[in-house]
């Protein structure tokens, strides 16, 4: 549903290919990241912007694993297997994890998180070559998404 919002424009944010408006929105009362593409109409204001300095605006937005903002709520900690482990060891997930690769060959991967939604599917396209060891509430919601992908296959 469209929805008018009278907001301060911070910065432009360009994350996987599309940009985002990270800004202040006057009706929640707090910072907000949109969709610059879903973003219909703009019109300009002669009211006063807010300003919010940089260092707020990473703290709020870059804390946690991609592009959902807020404080970390847990850290994933993920093991890939001695086939990918030089393969993710090289990629950024995020600029505050921590990677190890284990004596087996596998690599271990802690990355703080706010919201799992992203997160999932990032993990879910590595399939049998990742694990979730913690949180397990998080290994759960894996396990329930790969257990519904199979059932899509068994019915299909």
């Amino acid at each position: 549903a469209e929805e008018w919002r009278i907001v301060s424009p911070q910065r432009l944010t360009l994350y996987r290919d599309n940009w985002y408006l990270d800004a202040w929105c006057h009706m929640r009362k707090e910072l907000r990241r949109f969709g610059v593409d879903r973003i219909t109409q703009t019109q300009t204001s002669t009211n006063a912007s807010r300003h919010v300095s940089r260092k707020s605006l990473d703290a709020h937005f870059a804390t946690a694993y991609g592009i959902f903002a807020g404080a970390p709520v847990a850290v994933a900690r993920l093991t890939f297997s001695p086939r990918l482990a030089n393969w993710v060891a090289n990629e950024r997930w995020h600029a505050s994890q921590v990677g190890v690769t284990l004596p087996d060959g596998s690599y271990q991967l802690d990355v703080p998180y706010s919201n799992e939604i992203e997160l999932m599917m990032d993990i879910l396209k590595y399939g049998a070559e990742v694990q979730v060891i913690a949180p397990e509430s998080l290994r759960l919601k894996v396990i329930a998404a790969l257990k519904a992908a199979l059932e899509k296959y068994r019915n299909g």
